[in-house]
């Protein structure tokens, strides 16, 4: 997953006269069934269910962080906030696609609220580092939260800037999260689908701040 791996690092997102086509298709042979708990990896979800989007880094260790989360019912691990429609892994590498690798969760809002989602997103990675996670550098490290709601885009920005008080306070520098509407979800390869369940050994850079997030700030302002 080292960025290192696949040539130049890109750092700046592409123009669109300058990103990749893309295809009409969307990815062949993704899974019908999430490796580890068995749950659907596409819709339609079971009724009450929600969608939340959520890039923080390098999508292998992030899925985990999200499939370990209690109230969580699927993952899966794909491409989103970029130019190329259906891209492939190594087009969204060369940095030509302005994609973002990305966490799709389908949550209980029963058993998990998208506040203790949004801690999850926020302490499991560093926000403040731009186009980047760690040694993993490129447009497709970004930091990201894709809205699925209105409701969502304001517990997202309350949360963003709740948590970027108490970064600047340990001293870390300004927070890069972007935030927008939910676009296009493209999935990605099936490899990568659960990667770290079938590879336990597997390359993780996700490292986070040590800073906790605040949970429910627009409850409790």
């Amino acid at each position: 997953m080292l960025d290192a791996l696949f040539g130049r690092k890109k750092t700046v997102m592409p123009t669109p006269d300058r990103a990749l086509p893309g295809r009409d298709t969307p990815m062949p042979g993704v899974p019908e069934a999430h490796f580890v708990n068995g749950h659907p990896l596409k819709g339609p979800w079971p009724e009450g269910m929600e969608v939340a989007y959520f890039g923080l880094g390098c999508f292998w260790g992030a899925e985990r962080k999200f499939w370990q989360t209690e109230g969580v019912y699927s993952t899966a691990v794909g491409y989103q906030a970029g130019l190329t429609p259906n891209p492939t892994y190594h087009e969204v590498c060369t940095g030509q696609t302005g994609h973002n690798e990305v966490v799709l969760v389908v949550f209980d809002p029963q058993k998990v609220s998208y506040a203790r989602l949004l801690a999850v997103f926020f302490e499991s990675h560093d926000p403040t580092q731009g186009m980047r996670q760690g040694n993993d550098v490129g447009t497709q490290y970004r930091s990201g939260i894709y809205t699925t709601s209105p409701a969502q885009a304001r517990e997202a920005e309350a949360a963003r800037a709740a948590y970027a008080k108490r970064l600047a306070d340990a001293g870390f520098g300004s927070v890069t999260t972007e935030i927008v509407e939910a676009p296009a979800f493209y999935y990605a390869e099936e490899y990568h689908q659960q990667y770290l369940a079938k590879n336990p050994g597997g390359y993780c850079g996700l490292g986070g701040t040590g800073v906790s997030c605040p949970v429910g700030v627009l409850e409790n302002p």
